[in-house]
C-alpha cells in the first residue's frame, strides 16, 4: 500500500498533490491519501469525492493548524506506524523539502527525492541540475518526493473514496518551532507551478523596452509571463518569474517560449508542461526538440499575428 501525503494551505489543496496521487495509481498498488491540518475537513472532501483510492485519512489536530516540520514529523510517524505502508508519496515541494528528511530519519526509512519516473526497482531522479538521470534502487518500506511536472495532475484517475479520522497524540511542547503568520508572497509575486498557461520569455526578446510584446500574448491568452535565467538576472523581470533548475519547476497546460533556447537548466524546469510551443528564428535550437509546435521565424513578427488571431 502507498501512503500519499497531500498539502494543502489554508484549506486550498496544492494542485502537485493530483500529480503524487496520478504516480502512486501509475503502480497498480493501493492508495491512501493522507490529509494533515485543523480544520481540513473540506480538503478531505473534494479529494475523497474526486480521486479513485482506498480511502482518505484525516489527521486533524490544533497543533497541525500551522505548518511545523516538529508537528508534521511526530503526527506521520504515528501515522505511518498504524498503516504501515509499504511506500509514502509526496510532492517534492518547499514544505515536503523542509520535514521529509527529518520524518526518514525518525522512522529510520530511505528517502529518494525530487523524483521524476517509478521504475521497476526503484525511480528515475535528476543530479547535476538535469544534465545526468540517476536509476535509484530501493529495498524495503521507504519514502519517495515527486518532482511537480513530473506526472500529470490530470492522469489522475478519478473516483470516490471513504473518508474516516485518524487520531494522533501530539505535545505541543515538543513543536520547537513558533509559527508566526504564514509567508506571503510580494503581491506582484506568483506561484507559476499552479499556472495552467504560462509565456516564457529568453533571450531572442532582445530588450527590457520589448517584453510589452510578450505581456500582450499573455493576457490575451489568460497567461502567466515567466522567463529564462538571462532575463532575471539582468533585472528585466523578478526573480520569482524565472523557470529552470534555479528557479521554479512548472507543468502548465500551455507553455509557449518565445526566443528561448532550451538550455538542459531552463528545460528542467519546464519540460512537464502538458503542450510546449516554441518560437525561435534558429531552426538548430535544442527548444524545439521538446516542443510539440515549433514556429522558426523571427518572434516580432509571428507574437503580433498570435495576439492578432487570439483577439
Amino acid at each position: 500500500m502507498i501512503l500519499v501525503v497531500a498539502e494543502q494551505r489554508e484549506g486550498k489543496l496544492n494542485r502537485a498533490t493530483l500529480e503524487t496521487i496520478a504516480a502512486a495509481q501509475a503502480t497498480g498498488d493501493a492508495v491512501k491519501i493522507a490529509v494533515l491540518g485543523a480544520g481540513v475537513s473540506g480538503v478531505a472532501g473534494e479529494l475523497a469525492q474526486s480521486a479513485a483510492a482506498a480511502e482518505v485519512i484525516v489527521v486533524d489536530d490544533a497543533a497541525l493548524k500551522e505548518y511545523t516540520a516538529d508537528g508534521f514529523v511526530m503526527a506521520l510517524e504515528q501515522l505511518i506506524a498504524a498503516e504501515s505502508p509499504a511506500r509514502v508519496f509526496l510532492p517534492h515541494t518547499y514544505q515536503t523539502r523542509d520535514f521529509a528528511p527529518a520524518l526518514a530519519a525518525r522512522i529510520k526509512r530511505p528517502i529518494v527525492t525530487d523524483c521524476t519516473a517509478i521504475k521497476d526497482a526503484g525511480y528515475a531522479r535528476p543530479m547535476f541540475q538535469g544534465k545526468l538521470q540517476a536509476d535509484v534502487a530501493v529495498d524495503g518500506p521507504h519514502i519517495a518526493t515527486f518532482q511537480i511536472g513530473a506526472y500529470r495532475a490530470d492522469a489522475m484517475k478519478a473516483g470516490t473514496a471513504p473518508s474516516r479520522t485518524a487520531s494522533v497524540a501530539l505535545d505541543p511542547s515538543r513543536i520547537s518551532p513558533k509559527p508566526e503568520a504564514p509567508f506571503k508572497e510580494a503581491k506582484q509575486a506568483v506561484d507559476l507551478s499552479q499556472a495552467e498557461r504560462i509565456v516564457a520569455v529568453g533571450r531572442g526578446i532582445k530588450g527590457q523596452e520589448h517584453l510589452a510584446l510578450a505581456q500582450q500574448l499573455a493576457a490575451a491568452m489568460g497567461a502567466e509571463l515567466a522567463a529564462s535565467r538571462p532575463i532575471c538576472d539582468a533585472g528585466w523581470l523578478p526573480m520569482d518569474r524565472q523557470i529552470g533548475s534555479s528557479g521554479q519547476t512548472v507543468a502548465p497546460k500551455l507553455y509557449v517560449a518565445l526566443g528561448i533556447s532550451g538550455a538542459i537548466q531552463h528545460l528542467v524546469g519546464m519540460k512537464g508542461s502538458r503542450t510546449i510551443v516554441a518560437v525561435n528564428k534558429d531552426p538548430e535550437a535544442p527548444i524545439f526538440e521538446i516542443a510539440d509546435y515549433g514556429i522558426v521565424g523571427d518572434l516580432f513578427e509571428i507574437v503580433p499575428a498570435m495576439i492578432a488571431a487570439l483577439q
